[in-house]
């Protein structure tokens, strides 16, 4: 039976961080100037291993979840990542297996391979088509051609539908709005425009660098008029927009101006095997000791459905109030 937790929020989702590791160094996530040369990333020792995070995942499938998506820092960094692809395709009941990157490593080869380990379908990053502007939000001078074949290469692949995803900075970027929206108008790849969140603790997030969705939508509509559409299913992050000339759809993701926690269906699972129940979360639950101290499959799946059932969490609803304690950082639990 799927738990529901304090806020009769059922569960679905499971992220799955598989390393804390980046080959950028995007302000808003990972600023160089604190995750440096120096900074102490996860032992080899500390990270879940394949077998351990697809146990916790089957786990949680036995919770109802019914998705699963990859992430990190950049999940492609993670050796022979295909493996736990093919691992997570075998449980019997996961519908839906994704996986988040921004793209640098995913050469056409690679998404074969994880294609024919059975993901299902891709999100890549890109803040900009202005390769100026998309070096500075990186901060590792990559150049914006190399994920645009990166996008390319996943859709020969097959790993469809491909979601785009940009975040929104006042002053960096929002003026690449509608070129991103041009470029993938009238294919089936579906651009998402985020708002900039105050994840973690080390981007010295302010509110007025946030571009609210109401005007990215306005911008758009301006350009081409768009109209509301429905939700997917219950819990998706992105307000739908489809295109009146029916050139496809984009998504607005509004956790700071429109918080949806009250729909919020999503646990994370860290790369060294901590359950979070918030992506603004300030500690999580220890699975690794558990896993690595003997549990069997019914304790894990008994531990998954408590600690969801005990989930209160709706920190962007109530962000004005939350104070200013530290929150575990976006790289860490994979956004």
């Amino acid at each position: 039976m799927r738990p529901v937790d304090r806020l009769e929020r059922p569960l679905y989702d499971l992220r799955i961080s598989v390393t804390d590791r980046c080959n950028f160094r995007c302000p808003y996530c990972m600023p160089r100037e604190v995750f440096g040369n120096d900074f102490a990333f996860l032992r080899r020792d500390e990270l879940l291993t394949y077998e351990e995070i697809a146990r916790v995942a089957r786990a949680f499938v036995r919770n109802g979840v019914e998705k699963l998506r990859l992430t990190g820092g950049e999940p492609l960094l993670r050796r022979d990542l295909e493996r736990l692809v093919a691992l997570l395709r075998a449980i019997d009941g996961v519908r839906d297996l994704t996986l988040t990157t921004n793209g640098s490593l995913l050469t056409p080869a690679k998404a074969r391979a994880l294609k024919s380990a059975g993901l299902d379908r891709i999100t890549i990053s890109l803040d900009s088509l202005d390769d100026e502007v998309f070096r500075a939000m990186n901060d590792a001078d990559f150049p914006v051609v190399r994920v645009l074949d990166a996008i390319d290469a996943a859709d020969a692949a097959g790993l469809h539908p491909i979601k785009i995803d940009a975040v929104v900075k006042r002053g960096m970027n929002e003026r690449d709005v509608i070129e991103l929206a041009r470029r993938y108008r009238g294919t089936p790849h579906i651009v998402r425009f985020i708002e900039y969140m105050d994840v973690g603790n080390a981007h010295q997030w302010q509110a007025g660098d946030v571009v609210p969705g109401r005007e990215i939508m306005e911008r758009i509509n301006a350009e081409w008029p768009i109209e509301p559409a429905e939700p997917n299913y219950f819990g998706e992050v992105a307000a739908r927009w489809r295109y009146r000339d029916g050139a496809g759809e984009i998504g607005i993701i509004t956790s700071v101006t429109q918080p949806f926690c009250g729909s919020c269906t999503r646990a994370r699972l860290s790369s060294n095997g901590e359950i979070f129940t918030c992506l603004f979360a300030s500690q999580g639950f220890d699975m690794r000791s558990r896993v690595r101290g003997g549990a069997s499959d019914d304790e894990l799946a008994e531990i998954v459905g408590n600690v969801w059932r005990a989930r209160d969490d709706r920190y962007s609803e109530v962000r004005a109030s939350a104070g200013g304690g530290r929150k575990v950082e976006m790289f860490h639990i994979g956004g």
